[in-house]
């Protein structure tokens, strides 16, 4: 007797498991068992999602964008701002820099700027310590539009900043800066993330219908002829404008107040496949930095996989040696180390360990990571200037008074002040220190540091060819 051919009979006694017979198989012998031909495996999916979870690790990112009027005298105050809201990236418009340069600000962060008039326009990127190291490219395509290429954990990433002509521009000059960024984004290719900064100086409106597709419900106003560029250039190049997406009070949403009139003009844009990796986007009040206009910053996370880094080695502290007490107190401890001997053992090697022990214990050894190193004019009066000054910012801001407004100006006013005394002392001493005999080794110390400071990419990581 034969019986039809079957694929798969579940086994009842084990969950999971299945016994399977390919083909036509023939009842054997009085026991009439099934021949088992293979089982399953278990686990499958689950097993490599666990796996790959295990693999990879979360980086959140903190991106923003300000116009800032002038980026004179503003350096430092920007980094404490940068450091109190935990801002990573930050694309500034309106710097009114000449040149193509880098500049360090102090306390590790670093900005990429370019500008052709002093007195008007100019971009910039400010980059956090960690991420300095990270740059791969600068493109400074005008003194309206310019990219910064990083490296993150195997991840390209694109920032760009933009400045936008103001409304009653000619077209011909909206029309070129269009063409300009449309030129920058096309050379970034599909599979790396890009996020823009920049002041678009239009009102992409209130609402989202027929664009749903790259901008949320969340805008302020009506539709401008600006703002219509903005959803045009967003739909050419796929991109989501990310200030829109999130619902907030009207305060975190205006950027721009000036006369009694508040707009929405900074925007942060993203590739609309990856919005899903953006988890908050609001307007951060007040701070006092820039006059009219408030930043906007993005919360991001990117999930890269993970990279097993070398730890950072400790240094023993030899400079210390310089003066004269710890010099006299190594030599004592060294004596003593070596056995009371003036003269030194013929086994170098056990001599040279001896020395390096003896140093380690008696001038101490770094902690193995970089530490901040503070803005060299900076000092206490500023901080607390600089304090007043936002807290008179926050009262003109609940208030709206002229007692309010006449005090902010006043703060205002003694910033600049306490910045140039802070400056031009100590600047004088460091001529004093330069004018002395060790002045000639600082001096060489700080060319190098100037020059290091000024270059866009300090380390080849990427062969582009």
């Amino acid at each position: 007797m034969r019986i039809k051919p079957m694929t798969s009979i579940p086994d009842r006694s084990r969950p999971g498991l299945t016994t399977t017979a390919i083909g036509a198989v023939d009842l054997q012998g009085a026991g009439r068992n099934w021949i088992t031909v293979g089982r399953r495996r278990r686990g499958g999916k689950c097993v490599r999602s666990k796996k790959e979870k295990r693999n990879t690790k979360s980086i959140g990112l903190r991106v923003g964008t300000l116009t800032v009027g002038t980026m004179t005298g503003k350096g430092k105050e920007l980094v404490d701002m940068m450091q109190r809201r935990k801002v990573d990236i930050l694309c500034v418009q309106e710097t009114r820099w000449k040149g193509s340069k880098a500049r360090s600000l102090g306390a590790g962060f670093k900005l990429f700027y370019h500008g052709i008039d002093g007195k008007r326009n100019g971009v910039g990127v400010i980059l956090k310590e960690e991420f300095v190291r990270n740059v791969l490219e600068v493109k400074r395509v005008s003194d309206r539009v310019m990219s910064l290429k990083l490296e993150t954990e195997g991840v390209m990433f694109n920032v760009v900043s933009g400045y936008a002509p103001q409304v009653g521009c000619e077209l011909e000059e909206k029309e070129k800066f269009w063409s300009d960024f449309d030129e920058a984004m096309q050379s970034m290719p599909r599979s790396e993330r890009v996020v823009i900064g920049a002041d678009f100086n239009g009102h992409v409106g209130a609402g989202n219908r027929a664009d749903e597709e790259v901008m949320g419900r969340f805008g302020i106003q009506e539709r401008n002829a600006e703002g219509q560029m903005v959803v045009d250039f967003a739909k050419r190049m796929e991109m989501a404008v990310v200030n829109t997406f999130f619902q907030k009070r009207q305060e975190h949403r205006v950027t721009y107040k000036s006369g009694g009139r508040s707009t929405q003009v900074d925007y942060i844009l993203c590739r609309r496949c990856n919005l899903k990796e953006i988890s908050d986007c609001k307007v951060v009040v007040g701070e006092s930095v820039a006059k009219q206009h408030s930043m906007v910053v993005c919360r991001m996370t990117l999930v890269v996989r993970k990279i097993k880094r070398a730890k950072a080695e400790q240094k023993t502290k030899w400079w210390k040696l310089k003066k004269e007490e710890c010099c006299m107190t190594f030599r004592k401890e060294l004596r003593q180390a070596l056995g009371g001997q003036e003269v030194l053992p013929d086994d170098w090697t056990t001599t040279a360990n001896v020395i390096r022990e003896t140093g380690k214990r008696v001038l101490g050894v770094s902690s193995g990571r970089k530490v901040d190193k503070e803005t060299w004019w900076w000092n206490e009066e500023v901080h607390e200037c600089i304090q007043r000054k936002r807290l008179a910012k926050r009262k003109w801001d609940t208030d709206r008074t002229e007692e309010s407004r006449q005090e902010y100006r006043e703060m205002q006013r003694k910033v600049k002040v306490e910045v140039v005394k802070a400056k031009q002392e100590a600047y004088d001493d460091l001529y004093a220190r330069l004018d002395s005999k060790e002045g000639e080794t600082d001096l060489y110390r700080l060319a190098r540091q100037r020059d290091r400071d000024g270059k866009d990419v300090q380390q080849v990581r990427v062969i582009k060819d």
